[in-house]
């Protein structure tokens, strides 16, 4: 399975917690883990995580997350960080440096911890829905450590298999227990949006599907109060701007700059979001002020990450019909490091520009590299719209209405 059933919850840092009471010292260092994780201050989560095993050793959720946070940090570092790498196909040709030895040993170490305290308590008591969650969650993390880190999607069939089976026993036991409808509806949309022989697959190995109702599963996870909440909202940016509903997705994203606004990552989502709806001027004043945090915040940046701030700006800027800007822009994105599916679309953006310009032979070279780029890429992003300013020339929408908030 592609990126949306097995990790769908990887692209904008989000780990899932734990709904039960804890002893309020471990709970609130969980919190302030989860709150740091959120904020990309992940050498503070961690330490929040290590303090919280100390303060409560037989509980099963700080390992977890603390296994989530290695994870998640080896992934920022790869550059997979916005809703742009888990839709459509594309990616990347850049082979991802795997983590250190010792981080992959910790990841592992503490993960199976996690599992093995949650199994304890289920022997205990089979009807204990938290120790079900607890074992389901880490399940589902491991299934997304293999498909993203280790590259091997299919092996992460039985991981995913176990989470999807162990949060619907949690919802059988207690239906009250929305935070575990964040897991089980992300599988069932996922399912949803596969090509039926892979939907016949996901069927016979036990996934269900259902989009709609996978989706109110999430919504609900997100209504829900619990430390799962904020993992369905970001969840909700990925399906929304799947769906085209670009407003919901916006209406996420801005209660989520408000929440966490060390997170710079979500304005660079709040731009690339407003981008798909069309809407130039709401994209340029999201990047922008997105850049100007970048350029004040000194912690280490995600692989290609300036690449994609210069190459989402420049695209506003095309947008908005500031051609000499939009190009200057698009150039600093074309000569930084970054996703071999980037350069496609940057090489489309150009194109545009191009033909703003009435330079028609230009743009039909960037076309044609952006066309190429995007069917060697895998990247539907690039190549259809290429394939289509291939055949008729750019010519620059009327603005649309600002998104709502």
């Amino acid at each position: 399975m592609k990126a949306i059933p097995i990790a769908l919850v990887v692209g904008v840092c989000v780990i899932s917690g734990a709904a039960a009471p804890q002893p309020s010292e471990s709970k609130r260092l969980l919190q302030a883990g989860l709150t740091a994780g959120y904020n990309l201050d992940y050498s503070e989560a961690l330490d929040a995580f290590r303090a919280a095993i100390d303060a409560d050793p037989d509980d099963p959720a700080p390992h977890r997350l603390f296994a989530a946070t290695l994870w998640i940090r080896a992934l920022f570092a790869q550059g997979a960080v916005t809703a742009d790498d888990y839709l459509g196909q594309a990616r990347s040709s850049v082979t991802r440096t795997p983590p250190p030895p010792d981080v992959d040993s910790a990841f592992r170490e503490h993960l199976q911890r996690a599992v093995t305290l949650a199994e304890r308590a289920i022997e205990r008591n089979p009807r204990d829905a938290d120790a079900h969650f607890q074992l389901g969650a880490a399940h589902s993390f491991r299934a997304s450590y293999i498909a993203t880190i280790e590259g091997r999607g299919l092996a992460g069939f039985g991981a995913a298999r176990t989470a999807y089976d162990e949060h619907e026993r949690v919802l059988a036991i207690d239906p009250g227990r929305k935070d575990a409808g964040m897991v089980v509806g992300m599988y069932r949309y996922g399912v949803s949006t596969l090509s039926w022989p892979w939907r016949l697959v996901a069927g016979l190995v036990g996934f269900g599907g259902g989009k709609d109702r996978g989706l109110r599963m999430v919504e609900d996870a997100a209504a829900f109060e619990s430390d799962v909440q904020t993992n369905a909202l970001f969840t909700l940016i990925v399906i929304y701007n799947r769906e085209q509903r670009y407003e919901d997705a916006v209406r996420v994203i801005a209660r989520l700059q408000g929440m966490y606004p060390r997170n710079r990552l979500l304005w660079l989502e709040r731009g690339s979001t407003a981008l798909r709806a069309g809407r130039g001027a709401d994209a340029r004043a999201a990047l922008e002020e997105g850049l100007s945090a970048l350029a004040r915040d000194s912690r280490p940046r995600a692989f290609g990450e300036e690449a994609r701030w210069r190459y989402a700006y420049g695209a506003s800027l095309v947008l908005s019909g500031r051609i000499d800007d939009a190009d200057r822009e698009l150039r600093q994105s074309l000569a930084l490091e970054g996703p071999g599916w980037l350069r496609g679309r940057v090489q489309k953006e150009q194109g545009k520009v191009e033909d703003v310009r009435g330079n028609r032979a230009a743009a039909l070279q960037h076309y044609r590299e952006a066309l190429r780029v995007g069917r060697a890429e895998h990247d539907p992003g690039s190549s259809d719209e290429a394939s289509r300013l291939l055949k008729t020339a750019y010519r620059r929408p009327a603005e649309v209405t600002n998104v709502r908030q």
